[in-house]
């Protein structure tokens, strides 16, 4: 009896479990680009080509290892514009009534495929290193459910970094030392950029007809987009840009819009690097005295650790965890996120990166359009989505525990212990960007005051009740406190003034 066998579009990798299950030569295997999957965000156009070149070189890898393949291009006549209607479409072909799927990232996708009509076999995703069982066993009993214990965990299982039973090095975590603002003179590696090959330049054609609405620039496109070229962005980055990444991974530069960083996350994410394989390498790197421990086990912590962390938070908390909003933030997401002018240089450079690159660092991401949302009081729903569609390497299983967890703590400390805020100082201390703003980065208060500076202390003030007891807040609560009562009104007013101005659409 045929039957079909989905991949989904981040599940392209040769050892899926779908794959492993399937029979080569009675099952069809069933991909598509459509719509619906195109559409349910404004995806950035870069995220749109890399889907679905890379599912496109997927597709005739899988044929040329002697698959059936069922392939359905998005502007083909006869497409359904749906996962589940595709699926109704190839099953009447072959005479199928049974799907194999390696269950996927997202709880909307779980529950489309859950309500078809065929008989669909949800497989267990193995390409992580913890299972969701596994997840869900770990935190079972705990009263707060923190990544760096479960990253201990990982390290003990993997053997990762490891030393016996004891962490390489005698420390689990080498943060402390990864903190390091950017010298003038720093001069780091570009990342490989892939010439788009006919499939991807054929790809490039159809996303510029179709979606040269949405925000981002298609071109220029560089993207890794089959295994051997993400083979290559990873030899390089270990080769060039590990070394130092662990000292500088939380620095900002302008003009510098990779520094050290690996941009392997879209390879990792739709499935053509493994990531186990990619921290081994990683670790071996290490042990030929490549790079120095901070780096290796700075950048095997944010895959064994925090990527594996947000997936198992993601599946734990179940389908409605993106619509959670435990500060009750409404404002909404202000036209500078999609490029609009703004005053604000460390803003500017972010989304204008976003908008050029569909990347951003983690510390652009979190202290920078994170920062700003979470302190202007912004909708977390509008954050997350806009989120979900401007980076390529955004899934909602990844990045929704990053958002509304970690970014914009509307998980009310499920992710985090507390909200990851901070004034301008710290832009200032890991980045240039304040050099080159039309705000004061020292100013507290008054006219060109930053309103970082500002939006910090109303933050905080206006949550007093739920955060003054946090011990990990107390010393901002205390400095507020001692502040004479003229100066905390004045920042209070003034912040509004802020927030009204922006809701209103002047330039701010």
């Amino acid at each position: 009896m045929t039957r079909l066998v989905l991949v989904l579009g981040d599940q392209l990798s040769l050892g899926l479990s779908a794959l492993a299950q399937a029979d080569k030569a009675d099952d069809v295997i069933v991909m598509a680009e459509v719509a619906d999957e195109a559409a349910y965000v404004p995806h950035h156009p870069k995220k749109i080509a890399l889907i679905l070149s890379a599912m496109r070189k997927f597709a005739a890898r899988l044929e040329s290892e002697g698959w059936t393949v069922a392939y359905t291009r998005l502007d083909h006549p006869d497409n359904a514009g749906s996962i589940p209607g595709e699926l109704l479409r190839r099953a009447a072909e072959v005479g199928a009534s049974e799907v194999l799927v390696t269950t996927p990232g997202e709880w909307r996708l779980i529950n489309v495929l859950s309500d078809c009509p065929l008989q669909v076999q949800f497989l267990a995703d193995d390409r992580f290193v913890a299972t969701r069982a596994d997840f869900e066993g770990w935190a079972e009993g705990r009263k707060q459910l923190r990544m760096e214990f479960f990253y201990r965990e990982m390290r003990r299982k993997t053997g990762l970094m490891m030393e016996g039973d004891k962490p390489a090095g005698g420390k689990w975590n080498y943060d402390a030392e990864n903190r390091k603002s950017p010298p003038k003179d720093l001069r780091p590696p570009e990342p490989p950029k892939f010439e788009p090959d006919a499939i991807t330049s054929e790809v490039l054609e159809l996303v510029e007809a179709r979606f040269s609405g949405n925000f981002g620039r298609l071109r220029p496109f560089w993207f890794a987009t089959d295994a051997e070229q993400a083979e290559a962005a990873l030899d390089h980055f270990i080769d060039h840009a590990l070394p130092n990444f662990g000292d500088y991974q939380d620095a900002m530069l302008s003009g510098q819009r990779f520094l050290f960083h690996a941009v392997i996350s879209p390879c990792l994410n739709i499935g053509l690097l493994d990531p186990l394989t990619v921290c081994q390498r990683v670790q071996a790197a290490w042990k030929a005295g490549h790079v120095p421990i901070n780096a290796a086990e700075g950048f095997i912590r944010q895959i064994i650790g925090w990527r594996e962390f947000v997936r198992g938070i993601y599946f734990l908390e179940g389908p409605d965890y993106v619509n959670r909003n435990a500060l009750g933030h409404d404002r909404a997401l202000p036209a500078l996120y999609w490029g609009g002018e703004t005053r604000m240089n460390c803003l500017s450079e972010a989304v204008e990166q976003t908008r050029d690159e569909a990347y951003a660092h983690h510390i652009q991401r979190l202290m920078v359009t994170g920062n700003f949302a979470l302190l202007a009081g912004i909708d977390p729903h509008q954050v997350h989505e806009w989120y979900l569609a401007v980076y390529a390497d955004a899934f909602e299983w990844v990045e929704a525990p990053n958002t509304v967890g970690m970014s914009q703590f509307a998980d009310g400390g499920v992710v985090g212990s507390k909200p990851y805020v901070s004034s301008g100082a710290y832009i200032n201390r890991m980045s240039d960007y304040c050099k080159s703003c039309a705000y004061s980065v020292t100013a507290k208060t008054g006219e060109g005051a930053c309103p970082f500076n500002l939006l910090y202390w109303h933050f905080l003030e206006r949550h007093r009740d739920r955060f003054k007891d946090n011990p990990r807040m107390g010393n901002m609560y205390r400095t507020w406190d001692r502040m004479d009562d003229g100066k905390r009104a004045t920042i209070v007013k003034e912040a509004q003034i802020f927030l009204d101005r922006m809701s209103d659409g002047a330039l701010v």
